[in-house]
């Protein structure tokens, strides 16, 4: 097995060619590497998941399923696409993905920022509990599904049943909505909220002007359960 490349500043370079993805997160956890540089992702699952530090992590080209889950401090950079569940459950720091996102990008994510420069598929933010996601493309049908907490910003147009069920969370859609889930409403955009949105797109290097943006949110009918709208259920 061929060794990891150490370069100046506590710098890896690994090459998921010749080292295993399990070496590649064990060196990553440890907290003595600042910034790593990863070769020949090839679409492998896992990359970079669990970090607990302020590590930099670069992975040159496309990753799999599951990539910077559970992150936790890592400032993380796909330069390619992913596949299901990037930045899942993300409790701090940042993933940016150059490219597109599969499905489920950011679920139960609890803080931290995801930019997505492409698309994102079904189900973004799904569940979402705190995290900011931002999109400069379009995101598939479902949304938000659920979403608790936090903020999705879509620069381009959004699918079917877009934020289903959400609770607190904050949508910004700056093109077309296909359509709105059950309880999802379109609501006014105050100041605090061009203020906020235009925060969150400085933040994903974007210059969109936030008037631009209409924003949705829950119109809190289903808070609880009441029989009369067991079919909005």
């Amino acid at each position: 097995m061929a060794p990891l490349t150490t370069g100046p500043d506590t710098t890896e370079t690994i090459d998921l060619a010749t080292v295993p993805v399990r070496e590649l997160n064990a060196k990553l956890h440890t907290g003595s590497v600042e910034a790593c540089e990863v070769l020949s992702p090839q679409g492998r699952h896992a990359i970079a998941v669990g970090l607990r530090h302020p590590v930099t992590v670069d992975v040159r080209g496309h990753a799999g399923y599951y990539c910077a889950g559970m992150n936790d401090g890592g400032t993380v950079t796909v330069h390619g696409s992913v596949g299901v569940g990037v930045a899942e459950n993300m409790m701090s720091g940042s993933v940016r993905v150059r490219g597109d996102a599969s499905q489920s990008a950011g679920a139960t994510g609890r803080g931290g920022l995801l930019v997505i420069e492409g698309s994102a598929a079904m189900r973004c933010g799904i569940s979402m509990k705190g995290v900011d996601i931002v999109v400069g493309g379009d995101i598939g049908a479902m949304s938000a599904f659920m979403a608790q907490a936090g903020r999705l910003v879509v620069c381009g147009d959004a699918g079917e049943a877009l934020g289903d069920s959400v609770y607190e969370a904050r949508i910004y859609v700056r093109g077309t909505v296909a359509s709105l889930g059950a309880d999802c409403v379109e609501k006014e955009m105050r100041p605090e909220h061009l203020a906020e949105l235009k925060e969150l797109l400085t933040a994903a290097g974007l210059d969109h002007d936030p008037a631009s943006f209409r924003r949705y949110g829950s119109a809190r009918t289903l808070y609880h359960f009441a029989a009369g709208n067991s079919a909005a259920y």
